[in-house]
């Protein structure tokens, strides 16, 4: 059998003299071009593919890989893939994709193993099948745990991610997220954030990530140099920030600084955000205007001040090279061409594969890229390096062994693995112990036996799922619910007149991109319409149902900070972080962790330990 690329660069001691020269470096075994090294520095999107494209999109989900796309991956050695929910339909199919691809790669002139990655942050950023696979209520939730737990749950949640990503055949997760939430206002990170406190942060960050690389999956640190203190998501827009440098390292890059001195990672994950302090350079956009170049595309902040002030030696990768922070100022192949100007070794999602009109797009791209390094716009010495870091990687996490494994054999075991009791045991635990209580009396949330019960919540599966954990917990439970979807005001002003306890629920802020997948479901999500009812008419029910003399209790699905607002309405509030629902495969039944820890603590069955991890004024 042909022997990788990596057994002999890294193995046989050779990488340094692979990368130290020019780009038609020979080594024993393998002819290394220029081309194949900047291939290796692309991880490609290949979500969606339709062979013959009928409609204007291609929203077909590539769930088994189609001979094309085999084919564009052994030709041009390319770097890695990343996969999104549309591609992981359950743990079978998964596995054999997953085996597919990187047989794809085994057949390349170079047989180099692919980064195979996903966002797999637990909690609202999750891509695997919840039913199937071990999601838990995510970093916020975490954070809440902190006080009384520790880095426990941290620890926990990443093992168990990590060996479940790891049977399915992935090797690289984009997680933990280790930004620092200091705005109310952020409306992609919130509770993809641990902490506003930049020492919990990096405690429970360093957690995780030593977890996840103990379990063999690489971990991504994100977003540097910090997207915590933004009112703006870079799916949408380019986010500035302009903390001083006293800030800067404290706040946004501190948890990365105290990782760093005891356990780096394999990766990190820059973002699409203007840091004037750090590099206050401009650039063109392909509109004409002058901006700041954001972080991703400064060498300033990815080489000079990430490589040379903090000392990172690892693999710099970049975010979604589709999100509008950066595809909204620059072409495709200046985004790329100014990506590896600044030294950062992936670029990720810059390339899209949605039909066979897009099967050449990989080659055009690598042209041009051949083109700016042999004309001194890129460093060929910098592509060596990177070259030589992912290679490295790739080797110290053995990625090759995916090339051998038998399909059936993995299936066997991930039928052992993923979800398997002890891990939704976990995540049950996860789900009570960050419950918290953040006003009124402990004896406030409690519901009791016979009491009748209104609910509001936001949409149809949380009211079944929330009614049934009550029901389970709480003998002789009359419930009733409004869903904020298709909401009837006469409807629910009667259930609300006829109830003893009110307890309504909001999520808050909106769905970000990240959470639905990327910029491709932001897209499709444009045209959909329906009657909601908006935070004002929530407000103004349990208002109502406060001057009724009802007891009111009102329930943060996200972040806590709405509850400055609704705790004017309630007798009590409680946060909870998550509310995310699957139905199980064989009883059907709706489950959502988050929802039955909640319900624990509304029977009075669990105290409500959590602490809110960031500030709620006004409390």
């Amino acid at each position: 059998m042909k022997k990788s690329i990596i057994h002999s660069l890294v193995v046989a001691g050779l990488a340094t003299a692979a990368v130290a020269g020019c780009s038609n470096t020979v080594n024993e075994e393998s002819r290394v071009t220029l081309r194949d090294k900047l291939a290796q520095k692309l991880i490609i999107d290949m979500r969606y593919y339709c062979p013959v494209l009928t409609e204007k999109y291609c929203r077909t989900p590539m769930t088994v890989l189609h001979p094309d796309l085999a084919k564009v991956i052994t030709e041009s050695n390319l770097g890695g893939i990343i996969l999104f929910a549309d591609n992981l339909e359950n743990a079978e199919q998964t596995i054999k994709l997953t085996h597919d691809l990187q047989q794809a790669a085994k057949a390349s002139s170079l047989g180099i193993p692919l980064f195979i990655t996903v966002d797999q942050e637990g909690g609202r950023v999750f891509r695997t099948a919840r039913h199937e696979t071990t999601a838990f209520t995510g970093n916020m939730a975490i954070g809440a745990t902190y006080a009384d737990r520790g880095t426990y749950f941290a620890e926990k949640s990443a093992e168990v991610i990590a060996k479940e990503l790891k049977v399915l055949g992935f090797n690289v997760n984009h997680a933990p997220n280790i930004d620092v939430n200091s705005n109310p206002k952020n409306p992609v990170i919130n509770v993809r954030s641990y902490s506003e406190n930049p020492d919990v942060v990096a405690a429970l960050g360093q957690a995780q990530i030593d977890a996840f690389q103990r379990n063999g999956i690489i971990g991504t640190l994100k977003h540097f140099p910090g997207h915590g203190d933004t009112s703006t998501d870079s799916h949408v827009g380019l986010p500035r920030v302009d903390h001083d440098m006293e800030t800067i390292h404290r706040l946004d890059v501190g948890p990365y600084k105290d990782i760093f001195k005891k356990n780096a990672p394999g990766m990190i994950m820059t973002t699409h955000i203007q840091y004037p302090t750090l590099d206050s350079s401009t650039y063109t956009s392909k509109d004409g205007k002058t901006i700041i170049k954001p972080a991703t595309m400064s060498r300033a902040i990815m080489t000079d001040f990430l490589r040379g002030e903090l000392g990172y030696e690892g693999v710099v990768i970049t975010d979604a090279m589709d999100m509008a922070g950066i595809s909204k100022f620059f072409a495709k192949d200046e985004a790329i061409i100014n990506v590896f100007r600044a030294g950062v070794d992936i670029s990720e999602m810059g390339i899209k594969i949605r039909s066979a009109e897009d099967l050449d797009n990989l080659n055009i791209m690598l042209d041009k890229l051949v083109a700016a390094v042999e004309s001194g716009r890129i460093s060929e010495q910098d592509i060596d390096d990177s070259f030589k870091r992912i290679q490295k990687l790739k080797k110290e996490y053995n990625i090759i062994e995916e090339f051998d494994y038998s399909v059936e054999d993995r299936i066997a075991k991930a039928k052992k693995v993923i979800g398997n009791s002890e891990h939704r045991k976990i995540e049950a635990e996860l789900s009570v112990a960050a419950v918290t209580q953040v006003t009124g009396k402990p004896q406030d949330v409690v519901i009791n036996k016979g009491e009748k019960v209104h609910l509001i919540m936001p949409d149809t599966s949380k009211c079944v799922a929330i009614e049934s954990s009550l029901k389970d917990a709480i003998d002789d439970l009359q419930v009733t619910c409004t869903s904020a979807l298709g909401f009837d005001e006469a409807k629910s002003l009667a259930q609300i007149a006829a109830a003893d306890v009110v307890l309504g629920a909001h999520i808050s802020p909106r769905q970000s991109a990240v959470e639905m997948g990327g910029m491709d479901d932001l897209k499709a999500n444009k045209a959909r319409s329906l009657k909601v009812a908006g935070v004002e008419v929530i407000y103004a029910l349990l208002e109502k149902a406060k001057q009724d003399d009802k007891r009111v209790i009102f329930v943060s699905l996200r972040t806590p900070y709405e509850i400055e607002h609704f705790s004017k309405v309630a007798d009590a509030t409680l946060a909870t972080y998550s509310y995310n629902t699957y139905r199980e495969a064989v009883t059907e039944k709706l489950r959502s962790p988050a929802l039955e820890g909640l319900a624990k603590v509304l029977a009075g069955k669990a105290p409500a330990k959590g602490v809110s991890p960031v500030t709620v004024k006004g409390v």
